[in-house]
């Protein structure tokens, strides 16, 4: 599997080690860095998420990660190029009924990451690295690679009206 890779300034150390720790698992990954190359705070994360986002739609059966302050805008960059279904994450969204009443969490935060792969088929992931640690974005990632789509008709069905 191919993964492309992009950030902003925002995600672009984060992205520097993600890239790393992508190419030292082990698990026969190949890696596509498609910028950012240098740190410049006033660039712009579509002219990033775009090149990743059309890699991916042309490359059907390979993914990407996206990375910026809050990932948000680079999913909706993402989602505007036909054939991608990028998914967010940030870490500690959580529904009220998984805080108990002593505010504990008490649901699996990486949920969203999974259901992103076996209900939407997603083929990019997008993280707000102002809202995750190292640790959880390689969480994240590793899972998000690791979980495939059960191509259920229910989901497929769903998938197929996204247009």
């Amino acid at each position: 599997m191919k993964i492309y890779i992009g950030a902003d300034h925002a995600g672009y150390e984060f992205k520097k080690k993600l890239k790393e720790y992508l190419t030292n698992l082990g698990l026969g990954y190949e890696v596509e860095d498609m910028g950012a190359f240098t740190y410049d705070e006033d660039d712009d994360y579509p002219d990033f998420v775009r090149p990743v986002a059309e890699a991916v739609a042309k490359d059907e059966g390979n993914v990407g990660i996206v990375l910026g302050g809050s990932g948000q805008g680079e999913a909706m960059c993402a989602n505007r190029v036909p054939g991608i279904r990028a998914a967010l994450f940030y870490g500690e969204a959580l529904p009220k009924e998984a805080i108990d009443v002593q505010g504990e969490k008490s649901a699996d935060l990486f949920e969203i990451v999974k259901i992103a792969r076996v209900h939407n088929n997603a083929n990019i992931l997008s993280l707000g690295v102002r809202f995750l640690s190292e640790d959880e974005a390689k969480y994240a990632t590793e899972l998000f690679l690791k979980t495939e789509f059960k191509g259920e008709e229910r989901h497929i069905r769903r998938i197929n009206k996204l247009g």
